[in-house]
């Protein structure tokens, strides 16, 4: 399924997610920031609950920025899973986006996995 996020200005956010047998894969595009993390909050929060016996994983392998909004939005999603027993894994970080994560102490808290560029088919 796909949930397509304006931003007002630029690019919108877009949000692509597949179940799979103990995981929610939730793949994001777009700037993780002020003005798209409210809708996103809403949107995972959604999809939290309609698969109540998933661990979660957040794809950012298409996300180029997150600002201090965007990171209370993982931080939450992460204390909420995790009250529940449940994980949360960041999966295709990108090296700004790594920086951030560890400045803040996130990448302490939870699986973090850097973006591996994928090697042209010859």
């Amino acid at each position: 399924m796909m949930e397509v996020m304006q931003r007002g200005e630029g690019e919108p956010m877009t949000i692509v997610h597949a179940v799979f047998s103990e995981r929610l894969l939730v793949a994001i595009k777009g700037e993780l920031d002020l003005k798209v993390a409210g809708e996103l909050r809403k949107t995972l929060d959604q999809l939290i609950d309609r698969y109540p016996d998933r661990d979660v994983t957040l794809d950012l392998s298409e996300v180029p920025f997150v600002d201090s909004s965007g990171l209370g939005v993982i931080l939450g999603r992460y204390k909420r899973l995790s009250a529940a027993g449940r994980a949360l894994q960041l999966t295709g970080v990108r090296p700004p986006v790594r920086a951030v994560l560890d400045l803040a102490g996130i990448s302490q808290l939870l699986s973090v996995q850097d973006y591996v560029p994928k090697s042209p088919v010859r």
